[in-house]
Parts: structure tokens; C-alpha cells; sequence
């Protein structure tokens, strides 16, 4: 890859992994500004909500007493909705600058399962969040996205990306993060419906890039040295190996 050149990377592990390696190399660089993203349809979401603007989907936490976002991590919160509507649409203000400006832009897919908040009186409003803000598990419902359904969320983000910056490149990439709690089966099948979905976008967007990472840990790392001691994260060692190869991809 071009170290010239600008980068969005938006996603799982990969993203986040990768784009440190690339912020301390001196890259120019924009990490997960909203918070680690996992599943496609929260990455079109939030990319739509960047570029294209609407309504910021808040909500009210009356535990904490605080306003919080659908689309962000926990760090943006506060006890007004005011200040909430300031801090969040400033942060998708600031992505959505650096989208406009970006020559690539990097999706670290996770997985495909996603959670769905439930509104029984209402079910036209229930969305897709990226982050379930520590709240009830009785609030959502679990959804497993279907391959036809990763390529709909993935097509959609590269038409909207596309409208607002046709000359950006988009590269995909796998994250070889094991999801422990879908169990091994649950997460290979994760997986293959993952791969399955950009292989099928490529198929038909010739121009967007894939980077193996997935496939460079399991097969070619694939013993458990490369693994942290959680056995589920890479180690600082297979991270180092992924960005030597990162490098050396070529930009198209």
C-alpha cells in the first residue's frame, strides 16, 4: 500500500489493529472514529449517516441517566440531549470530512450476526445498532445477516461512498477474530457467510480490493504462538506479520 496516500478504516480487529500500525507509522490515518464497528450493516449505516445525514438515532439511558447514540461506542454520552446531538454530530461531522477526502477506504467485516432493537408497538423503527450501550439483551433481537444480505448492506455503502467520492478505492478485508461466544461452528459458519458476500461483490464491483488477513491467520499463522493468550485475538507478533504484508499489497 501507498503510505502517500489517505485512509478511512472502519470495522473489526483488522482495522483497528492495522490502522495504529499505520497512524505510528507516520500514514495519514482516521481509526474507527465512532468506535469499533463488527457487522456490514453497521458499517453502511454509519457511513450513510456520515455522508447522506437524517436523524441521529438517540436514545435515553435511564440507568445512567445519560443520552446516548445507536451508532457509537459508550464514550459518547452525556446528560443532555443537546449536548449528545453537539458531540455526536460533530463526530460524524469530522468522518464525514475525512471520507470526502480519503483515497481508500478499508472495511474490516467481523461478523455477521447483528442486534436489532425491539420495538413491539412500533417494529417500522427498529434498527440495527452498532453497539448495544450495556443495555437489557431483552431490548434487541439477535439476527444472523444471510449472504444475500451482506452483499445488500456492502452494495449500498460502496453506492453511497461512490456518490460522495467516486475516486476513493475501497479495500475489504475478513477479520480473523474468533467470536467465542457463537461457539466454533457458530463462528466458522459467521465467517464463510462473510467471505462468501465479498467474494460475490467482487464478483460484480471488479475495482474493490481484498486483503487476506483472514486467510493469512488461519492458514498461514495458523499455530496458536500467533494467538494472544485469549486464544482468540492475534498476537502483537501476527499483527506485525499482517502489517509487513499489508505493505506490500498492492493498491489496485
Amino acid at each position: 500500500m501507498d503510505s502517500s496516500l489517505r485512509y478511512v478504516l472502519l470495522g473489526s480487529c483488522f482495522a483497528q489493529n492495522i490502522g495504529q500500525k499505520m497512524c505510528l507509522a507516520g500514514w495519514q490515518a482516521v481509526v474507527n472514529p465512532l468506535g469499533t464497528l463488527y457487522n456490514p450493516e453497521s458499517l453502511r449505516s454509519c457511513l450513510s449517516q456520515a455522508l447522506d445525514g437524517g436523524e441521529l438515532p438517540l436514545f435515553f439511558d435511564d440507568a445512567m441517566q445519560e443520552w446516548r447514540c445507536w451508532l457509537t461506542n459508550t464514550r459518547f454520552r452525556a446528560s443532555s440531549r443537546e449536548e449528545c446531538v453537539r458531540m455526536v454530530g460533530e463526530a460524524f461531522a469530522a468522518l464525514r470530512d475525512r471520507l470526502l477526502a480519503a483515497d481508500v477506504l478499508i472495511l474490516t467485516l467481523g461478523t455477521n450476526v447483528v442486534y436489532t432493537t425491539q420495538h413491539p408497538l412500533s417494529p417500522e423503527t427498529s434498527l440495527v445498532v452498532a453497539n448495544c450501550q450495556r443495555q437489557p439483551d431483552i431490548l434487541f433481537r439477535e439476527h444472523r445477516m444471510s449472504v444475500s444480505e451482506v452483499e445488500t448492506s456492502l452494495l449500498k455503502l460502496l453506492h453511497c461512498l461512490r456518490h460522495h467520492n467516486p475516486r476513493c478505492r475501497v479495500l475489504l478485508t475478513v477479520s480473523p477474530y474468533r467470536y467465542r461466544k457463537y461457539g466454533l461452528h457458530g463462528n466458522a459458519l459467521s465467517k464463510a457467510v462473510l467471505l462468501t458476500a465479498v467474494d460475490n461483490v467482487q464478483r460484480v464491483e471488479p475495482d474493490v480490493m481484498y486483503f487476506p488477513s483472514f486467510e493469512i491467520m488461519i492458514d498461514e499463522l495458523r499455530d496458536y504462538k500467533y494467538y494472544a493468550s485469549d486464544g482468540l485475538h492475534p498476537s502483537e507478533e501476527a499483527i506485525d506479520m499482517l502489517w509487513k504484508r499489508f505493505q506490500e499489497f498492492p493498491n489496485g
